[in-house]
């Protein structure tokens, strides 16, 4: 194994609400069932927006290279026990200090990368969790598929949608996502406007029946409330939106009525999402998906305030954020 004792990297640290700092720390050394990652790249996650605006809840500042989570890079040491790994593998991995120039990883929380994503960013942890969204779906072909909400997740599910033989509805306030919708294959677009006219628009769509499986995507309650009107009867709502501000409040008379489906899409199981990341690797890879139009920002991790600041923002041409080192 390669040592890299007293030897320092560079690790960004959330010192406070909308506060990073730079600072230098020890590169860490793998235990025996761990990889070392030389971090090329980390995606910035919806999720990471909460701690960055500040909530009550949390307390820093963050242990260095946290809350990334979405890093790829190359393994450039192995633990004494580690079989399965060698120095140089090209690897996406579940890690959670990844705002860093190394991190660590157990050896199954590791998922390869092959030649021909080369050279090119993997947040696989965001990918993957697409395909699981898709998986709890169950979207066949034929059926109608509304999407509230395209931003990295709600177009690759749009594509995922398509791909799997569904007619999808595309819904975003931004005219940039919905012209990326069409590009992935939507067969339809609304603009997230007006809650009464969107819900007649998609009834139009769908001879009065409403969408047999609709994905919120969004997070909020207005996107949550619209997206249980737009799911005809005995339909499947499908929430993979991030609500992390708070309560919310549902309409169960018109869940009852209808007797929707309600599947909370999130997983916490870390098995379940290298399953999702070894599908997204095979999407990939094979062509099924191509995400490298929703990579809109790149930023070198002395700069990762201003990729915060663009999520926040969320300018019309953002879809997703990443960090390199």
């Amino acid at each position: 194994m390669q040592h890299f004792a007293g030897k320092k990297m560079k690790a960004a640290v959330l010192i406070g609400p909308g506060r990073f700092c730079l600072q230098e720390i020890d590169i860490p050394e793998p235990r025996d069932k761990e990889v070392r990652i030389r971090i090329e790249g980390c995606g910035v996650c919806g999720s990471n927006l909460a701690p960055w605006e500040g909530r009550q809840w949390f307390k820093y500042p963050f242990a260095p290279g946290q809350p990334g989570h979405e890093g790829w890079g190359e393994i450039n040491a192995v633990g004494a026990k580690v079989a399965r790994w060698q120095v140089g593998d090209r690897v996406a991995a579940l890690t959670y200090n990844a705002f860093a120039e190394f991190d660590v990883a157990c050896e199954d929380a590791v998922v390869a990368l092959p030649p021909s994503l080369e050279k090119k960013p993997f947040p696989g942890e965001a990918l993957g969790c697409a395909m699981n969204v898709l998986r709890r779906c169950d979207i066949h072909p034929g059926q109608s598929v509304a999407i509230v909400g395209i931003g990295f997740m709600g177009a690759l599910l749009t594509a995922l949608a398509v791909r799997a033989g569904a007619s999808v509805i595309a819904l975003s306030r931004r005219p940039f996502a919905l012209e990326l919708a069409r590009f992935y294959g939507a067969t339809e677009t609304i603009a997230l406007e007006d809650h009464r006219r969107i819900i007649e628009q998609v009834k139009g769509l769908t001879d009065g029946a409403g969408c047999d499986r609709v994905i919120e995507a969004v997070g909020a309650q207005w996107p949550l409330d619209l997206a249980a009107e737009l799911t005809r009867e005995r339909g499947k709502l499908i929430i993979a939106g991030y609500h992390q501000d708070g309560p919310r409040q549902v309409n169960m008379q018109l869940w009852n009525w209808r007797g929707l489906d309600v599947i909370n899409a999130h997983e916490r199981d870390p098995n379940i999402y290298i399953r999702g990341m070894h599908d997204a690797v095979n999407a990939v890879a094979t062509g099924e998906i191509n995400p490298s139009p929703l990579y809109t920002h790149g930023f070198k991790i002395d700069r990762i305030s201003e990729a915060f600041a663009a999520m926040q923002q969320r300018p019309d041409n953002f879809l997703k954020a990443f960090i390199t080192t």
